[in-house]
């Protein structure tokens, strides 16, 4: 790997470890100093980018970081003014200068740092921040999101998203929240806001938001490994939510490799090659959803894997069960009316009762302002025109779309389709 590639592996690591790092280190100071570990971790990977341009990469990227960032806050323990304000379960071993350095030997451990992401996702979900921010700390501070990044994932602006996080970092000083995995029903609800997140970080790959990629890959392998991390836990008794997410969530990824052309355009399910389906992950997928519905538990993931579980199972495109996809969202609505639900079910609904009926269903919903910047709305809307014949409402709705999509690839994708459009219209 070449000096060019550097930012570019930075930032890999910063998605993969800079969870990992700041929930150890958050543990080593007290969840009052969380701003102090995340500047540890960015202070870590700016040194990686500095050194590693004029030393080299070094064999073990991940390791180096550790190791440096291990260093840098046994640097801060040595400092009289934080010797009593760190917290942990090791506090009277990180005292003292003889033992600080084993005892951080420890925390850094594997198994240590597993469990403190754990701690670390439900520290973030804690009642006493709003339910807002407590999804956008665990995707800044767990996940590596960028203020942008998280934005986009609520459909919201970047000022936003700063004064959410700026609530909850002030909620966990002045609430005092301990970095533990809760007990009882209080387990219960906060999961919910787990799951929630995770989720957010597995769209986010799926879709991605930025860069040159459609899919970032190691978003999605990430949201799954926290996941797996959630259902390992054997202080959490009830996991069919956990399974559930776990299945959409591989039943999703199964079909990843069909998802891009070689250009790296997006394909729609009806032009992907199905034998580069993983049928290994379609086969976990069915796995979990199969223990999800154990204890005839329904949830909004339960049934989005139901969903993702017909689209997989087809043989073909016009083999797929719309009717039954159809019946499972509006089941689904009923539990999430979001507009993004809405608009998914309009997809199924021009399947069973054909487009003029899903373009009454979008006009249902097209003043939400969620949907204002939401650039599959209008391509879909596009879409149904098309299909209509009506070429010059389909032309509006896909420069609309090509206004707001995030990426280049989707602009270059929706622009050919305007173009297919616009010729349409004047062979018409």
């Amino acid at each position: 790997m070449t000096s060019s590639n550097i930012p570019q592996l930075v930032d890999h690591l910063f998605r993969h470890e800079a969870g990992k790092l700041v929930s150890v280190l958050t543990k080593v100071f007290g969840t009052h100093n969380l701003d102090l570990a995340e500047d540890v971790v960015q202070d870590s990977l700016v040194e990686a980018m500095s050194q590693w341009q004029f030393k080299g990469i070094p064999h073990d990227p991940s390791a180096w970081l550790f190791r440096v960032a291990k260093n840098k806050a046994l640097n801060i323990l040595n400092r009289e003014n934080y010797k009593r304000k760190y917290v942990s379960a090791v506090s009277h071993l990180l005292k003292s200068d003889l033992t600080a350095e084993p005892a951080l030997n420890y925390l850094f451990s594997e198994q240590e740092i597993q469990d403190d992401q754990l701690r670390m996702i439900f520290t973030c979900c804690h009642p006493s921040i709003s339910p807002d921010s407590q999804i956008a700390l665990a995707l800044k501070t767990l996940c590596g999101f960028s203020i942008p990044e998280i934005s986009r994932a609520f459909l919201t602006t970047e000022e936003n998203i700063n004064r959410r996080l700026k609530r909850a970092r002030q909620s966990i000083r002045n609430a005092g929240i301990p970095f533990e995995i809760p007990r009882g029903k209080e387990l219960d609800s906060r999961l919910n806001t787990v799951l929630e997140t995770i989720y957010l970080l597995f769209n986010e790959g799926y879709s991605a938001s930025k860069g040159d990629t459609i899919i970032r890959y190691e978003l999605c392998e990430e949201a799954i490994r926290l996941a797996q991390i959630v259902a390992a836990d054997k202080t959490i008794r009830r996991k069919e939510n956990v399974e559930a997410l776990l299945a959409l969530m591989f039943l999703n990824a199964s079909r990843f490799k069909a998802r891009q052309d070689s250009e790296g355009n997006l394909l729609t399910m009806a032009e992907q090659d199905r034998s580069l389906w993983d049928a290994q992950m379609r086969g976990i997928g069915l796995f979990h959803l199969t223990a999800a519905s154990k204890n005839d538990s329904i949830s909004v993931y339960y049934i989005l894997a139901a969903i993702s579980a017909h689209y997989s199972i087809a043989p073909d495109y016009e083999s797929t069960d719309w009717n039954s996809i159809l019946s499972l969202y509006d089941s689904l609505i009923t539990l999430d009316n979001s507009p993004v639900i809405y608009l998914n079910r309009a997809v199924a609904i021009s399947k069973v009762n054909g487009t003029k009926k899903a373009l009454m269903e979008l006009e249902k919903i097209k003043d939400d302002p969620a949907l204002n910047k939401y650039y599959l709305f209008f391509s879909t809307q596009a879409e149904f025109f098309l299909q209509e014949d009506d070429y010059g409402s389909a032309s509006v709705s896909f420069e609309k779309a090509i206004q707001l999509a995030p990426l280049p690839s989707l602009k270059k994708l929706l622009k050919k389709k305007l173009s297919l459009c616009r010729q349409k219209g004047r062979v018409g």
